[in-house]
């Protein structure tokens, strides 16, 4: 029969589940009454499967009328190990939720428990990434009934002929295997004897659970153990019970606690954060991983077990590739939405808007939903594919976010496309021409304004493009108007407006659920008062959609046509003053006194002003920057590296002289920028301050109505002129 790892089980390779038999055995553990407690028997089995963390039934922590069970203060029972007790509290109950997080949370018989010694060290399991079906070589675990005898489980034999005699005749029999180790402390558990318990003769998926059968009936207080999977060397299910007259038995598939949540914390125990499903298989999948490292003096691990049964199997991507590519995505946030994780399997696996047969809540449970029974070459190409998607999404989740957790984020995801990088040199040349281009999120839409040549005494013409923007100086083209003769800047304009808004609404279907790019203009000298901010674009895609202002719903940023992916070093060295200033500070640029004040270029005390300003200093300008000074100071700050600015788009002229208006602009400007937290949050701040002042939501915000945000990133230039094509030079 085929299984999920595309082979066919073979009795051949059940002389390779041995030292499988081994790590499982040592990864059970009985439950019962407190270390200590007199005449204590056990509960039930469960299995560690973290750092400190064991999976079992809920039931099993139950008294036989529903009510939790007698122990010690705190709610302290036991958990036997490799020849010791150790005190230990229930953490999770997903059989009972908590009844605020009403009838559509999940519910499932299975139960997490905290071990209490935080310097208790112990093996793990391997708990599958993907749903069980049909099971042919299959074990149960059942722990031990106490500590006091230095035994660490009871083995369950296989389907055929178990690994340790022939069938259910040595059931119950005593086995011993070489001891293994635990990540510095498997010596812990040396010479524990590990028994043969019950043969798995079949195993199938249905409505209510993973249903196995046996020649022997299940022994009670094997509720809570591992149902493992021996051809596939994982713990695919927690044995629930047992038909009482038949030897049937009943499993909870492992992939029901991905429905694990706050709402599932018991009353009073420590928990693991937020999102605790994310949070455990992290710690599960970053232990077995560590178990790997080099110079560890250890013996041999789960992995090594389950790299022994798959060998010679012919896969491109084996347990090896499997260990170290869940480790990496264990160091990676949780996705923000499951449904994220639905479309990134729906992409590789070619399937459309069609979701997933099983629930997919992390990027492991993505990874796990891609074992198709594919032939190898195949299967690595899914895989890289959908680990290439994810290091993508990971990055553009953080691109612009400051800090030390966003930048440890980002080092996280290059290192997920290294890896992707590394596996991926032995795809054929076309699949890797499909993989690359992953398709992204954008952050942006950009309006670009290209001028292209005077007419003696005429009007300036232009050509315009859009593209969209990925972050980092990546642009997509999306739509380009080009001619030899080019159009007036208004007619350019009128002509983008025409399809913005459905630009615009479809960058933010493809940004993701609630999302809006940014718009991101463009333009050259002396069209810098553009107010794109109150530019009226079509509010939906239909034919006879109404206008509305763009300003107060997204932000709208001013950058400088001529900066382009030449970066000027002064330029990026105000980029990175601005982004590391503790505060920033407006520097109103304003014409010198005396000699100074006359029309014309710049004079020389406004270059000292810009060149001599402070790491937070950020050009503000009351004059119109259309012509005159105001042009004039704009392109000095440029020159001198200034990548933000802010101005109204309506200043006034050189011979008029500044009133209360420009007070109470600059006093503005003064408050915007104190509280700001930084230059990355202006855009959002701006737009803010540009809603208020069009709703005349607050006092004292209608100077904002036409503001300016000049914002040039020089990490994000944007794209060169035409690449495609020679390119046209304006002259």
């Amino acid at each position: 029969m085929a299984t999920s790892q595309g082979r066919t089980a073979g009795s051949g390779d059940r002389a390779r589940y041995a030292q499988l038999l081994d790590h499982a055995g040592r990864a059970t553990v009985g439950l019962r009454a407190a270390p200590g407690a007199p005449g204590a028997r056990m509960w039930g089995s469960g299995v560690l499967i973290a750092p400190g963390w064991v999976l079992t039934c809920a039931h099993v922590l139950a008294a036989s009328d529903g009510r939790r069970r007698e122990t010690g203060p705190d709610g302290v029972f036991g958990v036997a190990f490799g020849g010791r007790v150790v005190p230990a509290r229930q953490a999770y109950d997903l059989s009972r939720p908590a009844p605020e997080a009403g009838p559509g949370a999940a519910r499932a018989d299975l139960a997490l428990v905290r071990l209490l010694d935080p310097e208790s060290r112990h093996p793990c399991a391997w708990l599958s990434d993907q749903p069980a079906t049909l099971l042919e070589d299959a074990y149960i675990f059942r722990g031990h009934d106490s500590g006091g005898h230095d035994r660490s489980g009871s083995a369950a034999g296989g389907a055929g002929d178990a690994c340790t005699g022939s069938g259910d005749a040595d059931a119950g029999r005593p086995r011993s295997h070489a001891p293994g180790d635990v990540h510095g402390d498997r010596a812990a558990a040396a010479a524990a004897p590990v028994d043969t318990f019950i043969a798995v003769r079949f195993g199938a998926r249905d409505a209510r659970g993973l249903q196995f059968g046996s020649d022997v009936r299940v022994t009670p207080g094997a509720s809570g153990g591992p149902l493992i999977d021996c051809d596939r060397g994982e713990v695919v299910g927690i044995v629930k019970g047992r038909h009482q007259q038949d030897h049937v038995g009943l499993a909870v598939p492992v992939t029901a606690l991905r429905g694990l949540g706050p709402e599932h914390l018991v009353a009073g125990a420590e928990g693991l954060g937020p999102d605790p499903y994310h949070a455990l298989m992290s710690l599960h999948d970053r232990w077995h991983w560590a178990g790997q490292e080099l110079g560890r003096a250890t013996g041999p691990t789960w992995f090594d077990a389950q790299h022994a049964i798959m060998a010679g199997r012919g896969r491109l991507w084996g347990v090896q590739e499997r260990l170290q590519a869940l480790d990496l995505l264990a160091r990676l946030p949780a996705p923000r939405d499951p449904l994220i994780v639905e479309a990134a399997v729906g992409e590789v696996l070619d399937r459309g808007e069609r979701p997933a047969a099983w629930s997919l809540r992390t990027w492991r449970d993505g990874h796990g939903a891609l074992y198709q029974g594919s032939d190898p070459y195949t299967e690595l190409r899914t895989f890289v594919h959908y680990l290439r998607i994810v290091a993508q999404l990971t990055a553009d989740e953080v691109r612009d976010q400051p800090g030390e957790a966003a930048a440890a984020v980002r080092e996280q995801a290059v290192r997920l496309a290294e890896f992707v990088q590394a596996k991926a040199v032995v795809l054929q040349p076309q699949d890797r021409r499909r993989i690359g281009p992953v398709r992204r999120r954008p952050r942006s839409v950009l309006v670009e304004f290209e001028p292209l040549f005077y007419d003696e005494g005429g009007a300036e013409l232009f050509n315009w493009s859009v593209s969209e923007g990925y972050g980092q100086g990546q642009w997509l083209r999306v739509d380009v108007q080009e001619s030899a003769g080019g159009v007036p800047f208004e007619q350019a304009r009128e002509q983008v407006l025409r399809q913005l808004g459905g630009r615009l609404l479809r960058a933010d279907g493809a940004a993701g659920p609630g999302a809006r790019v940014r718009l991101e203009v463009a333009v050259p000298e002396g069209h810098w008062h553009t107010a794109a901010g109150q530019w009226e674009v079509a509010a939906s895609t239909r034919r006879t959609a109404r206008l509305r202002p763009v300003g107060p719903g997204r932000a709208v940023i001013l950058r400088d046509q001529g900066r382009r992916e030449q970066v000027d070093p002064a330029w990026l060295r105000r980029w990175q003053g601005l982004r590391t200033a503790p505060e920033l500070q407006a520097l109103r640029v304003r014409p010198g006194e005396g000699a100074d004040a006359r029309p014309g270029p710049c004079a020389e005390s406004v270059w000292r002003l810009l060149e001599t300003a402070g790491e937070g200093a950020l050009p503000a300008l009351c004059h119109t920057v259309a012509d005159g000074f105001g042009r004039d100071a704009v392109g000095v700050a440029l020159d001198t590296g200034f990548p933000a600015g802010l101005w109204p788009a309506r200043g006034h002229g050189e011979e008029q002289d500044c009133d209360a208006g420009c007070e109470e602009f600059h006093r503005g400007v003064r408050e915007l920028l104190q509280g700001s937290g930084g230059v990355v949050r202006l855009p959002e701040l701006v737009r803010q301050l540009r809603a208020k002042a069009a709703e005349a939501a607050e006092e004292g915000t209608h100077w904002a109505r036409d503001l300016v945000l000049l914002y040039d990133d020089p990490e994000d230039p944007i794209p060169p002129l035409f690449p495609d094509r020679p390119q046209l030079s304006p002259r």
